[in-house]
């Protein structure tokens, strides 16, 4: 078959179906063209530069709090821990952030993809394009992952490198007295950011289906926030007993099993699973009602 004969097919196969000589759905909004609309907005670059920033306000705050008294004092905690070398500094910028801030940052970059398009009206002009509505949706979870992700890993390595510096490339002093080879150490915290990355996606995900819902952003993310914190304030209410287990803020801090010798895998296995199902749950729910949204209103 010739050329010519060829581009005749293709030609009589779109006129069939209406679409314009040359498109391809799956050529349409692609992920590297996303990401960059998504790295040019200032959102973004402030969430790296508060990443960046935040271990280094730590340091200056454990430096200028260090005392005679702090350093005679017998007890171990949290503080004395996190001074000990640059691994053990990281573990305790995690375990600060965990609750809050990398929170808001999963709950911002989800949240804020596709009710802030709708806001400012581009989104029914990008469906207009045409990109396909599923396939619209797909591309922005994928970048909101890469970014959120991103930043994760950002603020995990400025604490290594700047921890390493101001408090020495030691191996890791757990609370408990026991000692982890840096090594061993590097390995459990690439677990710990693996496991934050999928613990995450629950509050990045409901942000992403609520940003379905609603044309504004600040809603969005939000309210995916304050779900999470009602969720975490009513973990400590004891009287529920086992319900507790099923919040998906339950395994929030199991990750620091993976301090314990040997490495207790339960909670993590059950905090991995239960992630993975309300994020599955979240997003189904937000592809379910984007396939359906009127944006042309």
């Amino acid at each position: 078959m010739s050329a010519t004969e060829r581009a005749e097919m293709a030609i009589s196969a779109h006129d069939r179906t209406g679409a314009a000589a040359g498109y391809r759905p799956g050529r349409t909004l692609r992920l590297g063209v996303e990401l960059r609309r998504q790295f040019k907005r200032r959102r973004t670059l402030g969430v790296f530069v508060a990443m960046v920033a935040l271990p280094l306000i730590l340091i200056a705050a454990l430096k200028l709090g260090a005392s005679a008294e702090a350093q005679a004092n017998g007890r171990v905690n949290l503080v004395d821990v996190a001074t000990a070398s640059g691994l053990n500094f990281t573990l305790f910028v995690l375990f600060a952030a965990t609750s809050f801030f990398l929170v808001v940052v999963f709950a911002l970059f989800f949240g804020d993809t596709v009710a802030s398009e709708a806001q400012w009206g581009s989104l029914r002009y990008a469906l207009a394009t045409p990109i396909p509505r599923l396939r619209l949706l797909r591309q922005k979870w994928y970048a909101a992952l890469v970014l959120s992700v991103s930043a994760l890993v950002t603020v995990t390595v400025v604490s290594v490198v700047a921890g390493g510096i101001a408090f020495g490339f030691g191996d890791v002093q757990t609370p408990v007295g026991l000692s982890i080879p840096q090594g061993s150490g590097l390995l459990r915290l690439a677990g710990i950011v693996g496991y934050l990355a999928v613990h995450l996606l629950v509050v990045g995900t409901l942000a992403i289906w609520l940003s379905t819902v609603t044309d504004a952003p600040l809603a969005a993310v939000g309210g995916a926030i304050f779900t999470m914190f009602v969720f975490a304030i009513l973990d400590q209410v004891e009287q529920l007993g086992s319900l507790r287990d099923w919040f998906p803020t339950a395994g929030e801090f199991a990750w620091t099993d993976l301090l314990q010798t040997p490495v207790d895998s339960a909670d993590l296995f059950r905090g991995v699973v239960q992630s993975l199902v309300y994020a599955a749950l979240f997003t189904a729910l937000a592809f379910r009602h984007f396939a359906r949204r009127d944006v042309t209103s």
